[in-house]
This record gives C-alpha cells, sequence and structure tokens, in this order.
C-alpha cells in the first residue's frame, strides 16, 4: 500500500510550503495593520492638536466662550465622525475589541456632536458645552497620541502617566458636560417637538425626543460608574500590557 507521503496527501495536512506562506501572508496584514493604524492615530492626534489650538486662539482673542462652537465645529464634526473607523476596524479584525462596546462609544460622541449640539443651536453658547469639549479634546490628544507612541514601541513615560491619570479629572468633566448640555435642550426639544413621530400616522408609531434624551441622561448613572470602576481597577497596573498592538486599550474605553 502505498504511504500518504508517496500518494502526496500528507495525511490530508498542510505541508511546509503552505504554513510558511500562510505566516507570511499573516506577518504582511499584522505590518499593513500596523502602518494604517499608526497613521490612523497620528491623524487623529494632529486633528484634536488643531482643535485645541483653535480654542485657545479663540478665546485669547475674544475672551468669551460665546461663539468658541461655532468657530470649531467644522474640524471637530469632522474628526469625531472620522472615529467611526474604529468600529470598521474591530469589525475586520484589526483592533481586538467588542464591536458593540466600540460602537456604543463612538456613537454616544456622534450622538452629542450631531443630534444635540448641532442641531440645537440654541445651546451651543453654554458653558457646559465648552466643559465636554475641553474634556474631549485633552482626552483625545492624550489617548490617541498614547496609541501612536506605542505602535512605534517609544512610549514616553508623560504620555503613559497621563493616559492612565488624568480620567479622574477628565471623565466626570466630561460627563458634567455633556449631562448639563443635553438639560439645557430639553426646553427646546419639549417646545419644538423636533425628531418626534406624533400619532396618528401611517405607519402607527410614535416616539418623542424629550423623552428619550431624559432616558439617555438617566443612563449616565449606571454607566458612568462602571466606566468609572472599569478605569480605576485599571489604573494600578499602570502597564503598557493593557495596550495591543493594533492600537486600542482593553482597559479603557474608547471615549477616555
Amino acid at each position: 500500500m502505498a504511504s500518504s507521503e508517496e500518494d502526496g496527501t500528507n495525511g490530508g495536512a498542510p505541508d511546509a510550503g503552505e504554513e510558511r506562506e500562510a505566516a507570511g501572508k499573516r506577518r504582511r496584514l499584522s505590518l499593513l495593520a500596523t502602518v494604517w493604524l499608526t497613521f490612523y492615530n497620528i491623524a487623529m492626534t494632529a486633528g484634536w492638536l488643531v482643535l485645541a489650538i483653535a480654542m485657545v486662539r479663540f478665546y485669547m482673542e475674544k475672551g468669551t466662550h460665546k461663539g468658541l462652537y461655532k468657530s470649531i465645529q467644522k474640524t471637530l464634526k469632522f474628526f469625531q465622525t472620522f472615529a467611526l473607523l474604529e468600529v470598521v476596524h474591530c469589525l475586520i479584525g484589526i483592533v481586538p475589541t467588542s464591536v458593540l462596546v466600540a460602537g456604543v462609544q463612538v456613537s454616544s460622541r456622534i450622538f452629542m456632536v450631531w443630534l444635540i449640539t448641532h442641531s440645537i443651536k440654541p445651546i451651543q453658547n453654554e458653558e457646559s458645552v465648552v466643559l465636554f469639549l475641553v474634556a474631549w479634546t485633552v482626552t483625545e490628544i492624550t489617548r490617541y497620541s498614547f496609541y501612536t507612541f506605542n505602535l512605534l514601541n517609544h512610549l514616553p513615560y508623560f504620555i503613559k502617566w497621563a493616559r492612565y491619570n488624568f480620567f479622574i479629572i477628565l471623565y466626570p468633566v466630561g460627563v458634567a458636560g455633556e449631562l448639563l448640555t443635553i438639560y439645557a435642550a430639553l426646553p427646546y426639544v419639549k417646545k419644538s417637538g423636533m425628531f418626534s413621530i406624533r400619532l396618528p400616522n401611517k405607519y402607527n408609531v410614535s416616539f418623542d425626543y424629550y423623552y428619550f434624551l431624559l432616558i439617555t441622561m438617566a443612563s449616565y448613572i449606571p454607566s458612568s460608574s462602571e466606566w468609572q470602576h472599569t478605569m480605576s481597577r485599571a489604573r494600578p497596573c499602570f502597564s503598557v500590557r493593557h495596550v495591543t498592538v493594533a492600537g486600542s486599550s482593553t482597559g479603557f474605553p474608547s471615549s477616555l
């Protein structure tokens, strides 16, 4: 009887050449993913730095926060919407983070940008808008620079320290700013009925954006407590082992 080597089947197992080819393909894909994620994180760091400089320059020139959002809204909308790519990164597997988790984190920011501050112009000059803008900007500069330096295998101590400590102040400031901004929007939403669907209609469906915002505000309580607990638990480790080569931290939500 002919052996499996003789008939070329090798018992159905892949030969050494196929294994080497597969390993080479994986390495090439890994390299491409790393190059892309490095570019992405550099671009996002630069974008949020531009936003920070624009905010500081506006305040120094005007001496007030009124009009600030209008002056930086295009940059904010572009880079915050661009962050939807982080969900794509999870979908295609180059970042080992849950698609659901990434989706919730990114969509919450998109919600604040497009469905609150963009759509409800009377609240754009609220001080609470400045609160979350400052918190987001410092957070994102720190986060994306952290990922960039980590991908380049050269992580400065200060960037690592900032990543694991700034959240103590930035997280409650950001949450407070978002909640106060939504609260300021409530009277306008109730009066205008914006984004609401009233009965009767041919679909026999109703939706009240005002009550949706109230539920959204209430949801901050359990979610904020959970994120704070997760970050506090990860902080004592103070190690880059939480960071993957794909540029996503498993210890922290992407919003921070």
